[in-house]
C-alpha cells in the first residue's frame, strides 16, 4: 500500500500537478469568459470551473478529461436566465439537469458515444482547433472586445463584430501585445521540439506566462508605449464570492418552465460530454477507455453542486482536456489540480492573476489549437479514402458554420450513408455465365441481408432477361430479413410469366398478400 502511494505521489508531482497547472492557466480566462458570455454573475464561471476540478474528477472515471463551463451551452444558458428573469430560478433548471443527467448513467444510456465514428470525431477535434486559433488571434493582435471571443466562427466575420469594428481594429492592436504574444508562443513552440525536452524543468505554459508577465513589467518599468491596458490583462475582482446566489426552491414546482429549460441543458451538457470524452480518449497515449455511465453520474453529481451553489452548468470541455493530454496529464489527479489551484488562487492570490497578460494565455491556446487541427491530420484522412474524408471534412464545416451538436450530426447521418451504401454492396454478390446458349444467373447472399438492401435486390431481380436460370443461393446466410424473403417468394411466383427458370437454395418461400 505504501508503495502504491508513493507511486502516485511522484506520478503526481513529476506529470500531474504541471499539467493541472498548464490547464489552470488556460481555464481560468474560459472561465470567466463564458461566464459573462452567458450573462451569469463573473462568479458563476469560476465556481463551475473550480466544481469541475474537485468534485467531478473524483466521481468520473476518466483520467484526462477536464469539467468546467461550456462555451457550446452560452446561448441556451443566456436565453434561459432571460426568460425565467432571475438567476435564482435558472439555478434550479442546472439541478434538473444534474438529476438527468444522473438517471441517464444510472440506466447505462452513455454507450450511444460509442457509436459515433472516428472520421467524425476526428473532424470535431480539428473543428474545435480552428475556432480555437481563430478566437485567440485577436486576443494575441491586442485586441480587447469580448465579441471576439463569445461568439461564433461564421459570426465572428458579421457586422456586429470585425466588419462592424474594422474601421477602430488597427488603434485596438498593440505593438506590447504583439511582443508578448512572439515571446510567449516562441517559448512554447521551442519547448515542445524533442531537443528541448531537457530543458523542461518549468512547463511550457507556466514559462511562457511568466515570460509574457515579466516582458510587460519591462515595458512599464521602461515607461514606453508598449505598456498594457488593463483591459488586455486577466481581471480577478478581490471579491468575487461576496455576492453568491442560491436557487429559489420556493419557484420548484409551480415553475413548468425550470423541468423544459432543465432537461433541455442535461440532454446537451450530455451529448456534448460524451463527445469530448470520447474525442479525448483518443488524445490519450496510454489508450484508456472512459466508463461513460459513470462519467454521466459524475456529471450530474457536479451539475447538482453547481445549481447549489450558485454556478453555470458545465461539462467535459475538449479544450481543457486537450490542454491536459498535451501537458502531460496521467490521472485524474491532474483535473482535481486544476479545480484546487483555480479556487487557490481566486481566495488568495487576485492580485497576482490580474497581472497576467491575455496575449500570453493566447499563446498557448494557439499552440493547444494547432495541435488539434494539424496538416498532418487532414493529409492522413485524405490517404484513408474518400469514405473518411468526406464525413471528416462535412463535420468541420458544418461546425464552423453552425454549431458542435448539429456539425456532429450531420457528419454521422454522412458516415452512415456510406455504411449503408457499403452494405448494399456487400450482402450479396451476382455470377453470370452462358450453358448452351441460356443465360444462367447466381445470386450468392453473404453473412446478414437486411431490409436496407431492398433496393438494390430488387433492382438486380428486374435487370435478369427473359429465358434464362436464376438460383438464388442462401446457403452461407446467418440471417435474412423477412423483407427480403418475401421480394425473393413475390418474383419467384411471377418468375414464369418473364419465361425465367427459378431455383432456392435454403431460402424459406413466404405467402405474399397484396395490400390494396
Amino acid at each position: 500500500m505504501r508503495k502504491k502511494i508513493r507511486y502516485y505521489r511522484l506520478i503526481w508531482l513529476k506529470h500531474d500537478l504541471p499539467a493541472g497547472l498548464s490547464v489552470f492557466l488556460v481555464a481560468l480566462p474560459l472561465c470567466l469568459g463564458i461566464a459573462l458570455a452567458s450573462g451569469a454573475p463573473l462568479y458563476a464561471g469560476l465556481m463551475s470551473g473550480i466544481i469541475g476540478g474537485l468534485v467531478v474528477s473524483l466521481v468520473s472515471g476518466s483520467q484526462l478529461a477536464v469539467s468546467g463551463p461550456a462555451a457550446g451551452l452560452t446561448t441556451l444558458v443566456a436565453s434561459s436566465i432571460v426568460s425565467l428573469g432571475d438567476y435564482r430560478v435558472f439555478l434550479l433548471t442546472v439541478i434538473i439537469a444534474g438529476i438527468f443527467q444522473i438517471l441517464l448513467g444510472v440506466l447505462k444510456l452513455g454507450t450511444i458515444a460509442n457509436y459515433f465514428p472516428s472520421s467524425v470525431i476526428k473532424g470535431m477535434l480539428a473543428a474545435i482547433g480552428i475556432i480555437l486559433i481563430s478566437k485567440q488571434i485577436p486576443l494575441a493582435l491586442g485586441y480587447d472586445q469580448p465579441d471576439f471571443w463569445t461568439s461564433g466562427f461564421i459570426q465572428i466575420f458579421s457586422p456586429k463584430n470585425f466588419l462592424g469594428n474594422i474601421g477602430e481594429f488597427n488603434h485596438h492592436i498593440t505593438r506590447g501585445a504583439i511582443n508578448i504574444t512572439i515571446v510567449s508562443l516562441g517559448t512554447m513552440i521551442l519547448l515542445q521540439l524533442p531537443s528541448a525536452k531537457r530543458f523542461k524543468v518549468i512547463p511550457a505554459p507556466l514559462l511562457a506566462v511568466l515570460l509574457g508577465i515579466l516582458t510587460n513589467l519591462i515595458f512599464s518599468w521602461a515607461a514606453t508605449n508598449d505598456t498594457l491596458k488593463p483591459t488586455q490583462l486577466v481581471n480577478i475582482p478581490s471579491n468575487i464570492f461576496s455576492s453568491i446566489q442560491f436557487p429559489d426552491f420556493t419557484r420548484f414546482l409551480n415553475t413548468p418552465q425550470i423541468w423544459k429549460d432543465g432537461i433541455i441543458i442535461g440532454l446537451l451538457a450530455t451529448l456534448e460530454t460524451l463527445l469530448c470524452v470520447e474525442a479525448i480518449d483518443k488524445l490519450d497515449t496510454r489508450n484508456r477507455i472512459t466508463p461513460v455511465n459513470r462519467e454521466l453520474v459524475a456529471q450530474g453529481i457536479g451539475n447538482i453542486a453547481c445549481g447549489l451553489l450558485g454556478a453555470i452548468p458545465l461539462t467535459a470541455v475538449i479544450v481543457r482536456g486537450a490542454a491536459n493530454a498535451d501537458a502531460g496529464g496521467r490521472t485524474r489527479l491532474s483535473s482535481f489540480t486544476h479545480g484546487l489551484f483555480l479556487l487557490l488562487a481566486v481566495l488568495l492570490i487576485p492580485f497576482a492573476l490580474s497581472m497576467i497578460p491575455y496575449a500570453s494565455l493566447a499563446a498557448i491556446l494557439l499552440v493547444t489549437g494547432f495541435n488539434l487541427t494539424k496538416p498532418k491530420l487532414f493529409q492522413n484522412m485524405w490517404k484513408l479514402g474518400w469514405k473518411q474524408f468526406f464525413p471528416f471534412m462535412i463535420t468541420i464545416l458544418v461546425i464552423l458554420g453552425t454549431d458542435l451538436l448539429i456539425g456532429v450530426s450531420i457528419g454521422l447521418l454522412i458516415s452512415t450513408y456510406f455504411i449503408i451504401s457499403n452494405n448494399f454492396k456487400t450482402e450479396y454478390k451476382i455470377i453470370e455465365h452462358k450453358e448452351h446458349d441460356t443465360l444462367v444467373y447466381l445470386i450468392k447472399l453473404n453473412s446478414n441481408v437486411t431490409f436496407l438492401n431492398k433496393v438494390k435486390l430488387r433492382k438486380a431481380l428486374d435487370q435478369i432477361p427473359e429465358f434464362s436460370v436464376l438460383t438464388i443461393d442462401g446457403s452461407e446466410c446467418n440471417f435474412i430479413d423477412y423483407d427480403i424473403l418475401e421480394i425473393i417468394s413475390e418474383y419467384h411466383n411471377k418468375a414464369h410469366d418473364r419465361h425465367i427458370e427459378v431455383h432456392l437454395i435454403e431460402i424459406e418461400k413466404v405467402s405474399v398478400t397484396a395490400i390494396h
